[in-house]
């Protein structure tokens, strides 16, 4: 579902990301984890087309970010680490407005925004401004955008910063619902290693190198460690 073959990016003289290579299967959930300065959220900006790099290839279930990026980014959903919703229009103009970037009919848009609503419980919230409402359901808001137009791959960058523990816990267990409903693939970034428990594969991504890739238990036996946070802390220290 997303191939990345030797992706470099570096910023002057700084490298960012040093000859990446990673590839994901479809129906997947997958941490990457990082401390701050690893290169998580320059990978992600490469990967939505807003920085190009300076060497390697990228496609997305099948797509060259290269050759075909229009029809690549549209199998993409993303949720930013900051906050990109209009708090001036209320839940469902922030919905449809998605919708209609992507083309959607719009009786299939509000179909599909109305199950979302009930599927995150923002059913009561469609006509309030974003502004309005709590940190942790506008994250909701932007999961039930980023998933509207039914993306094969799922970009999370830092999701839950900010987030309470239930609604961390919330949005945790509403994308591995969607992954075993849908088969979507997703690529969580973060910096908290009690969110890579719940992954199915574990990313370790250090000064823009990949130290480790495999199963949460794999990656800790692989890095050295009592758990996978000490595992983690000695290999990015």
């Amino acid at each position: 579902m997303l191939a990345v073959r030797g992706l470099t990016k570096k910023y002057g003289e700084r490298v960012a990301l040093k000859s990446l290579d990673l590839a994901l299967s479809a129906r997947c959930f997958v941490a990457l984890l990082g401390p701050n300065g690893a290169g998580k959220s320059t990978l992600f900006q490469v990967l939505t087309g807003l920085f190009a790099p300076d060497a390697g290839e990228v496609e997305v279930a099948g797509r060259s970010m290269r050759d075909d990026a229009r029809h690549a980014l549209a199998t993409i959903g993303v949720v930013f680490q900051q906050m990109s919703l209009d708090l001036d229009l209320d839940v469902r103009r922030n919905l449809r407005f998605h919708g209609d970037l992507h083309g959607l009919p719009r009786a299939l848009a509000l179909q599909r925004i109305a199950q979302a609503a009930a599927d995150f419980g923002l059913t009561a919230d469609l006509d309030r401004p974003a502004r309005e409402l709590s940190g942790g359901n506008r994250r909701k808001v932007e999961l039930a955008r980023a998933l509207l137009h039914r993306p094969a791959l799922l970009l999370m960058d830092e999701p839950t910063v900010g987030l309470d523990p239930k609604s961390r816990r919330d949005l945790l267990a509403a994308i591995r619902a969607d992954v075993a409903a849908r088969g979507t693939t997703v690529l969580w970034a973060t910096h908290l290693v009690e969110e890579a428990h719940a992954a199915d594969r574990v990313l370790v991504l250090h000064r823009g190198a990949l130290l480790a890739d495999d199963t949460p238990e794999g990656v800790r036996n692989a890095l050295g460690g009592a758990t996978l946070e000490d595992a983690f802390m000695r290999a990015t220290a």
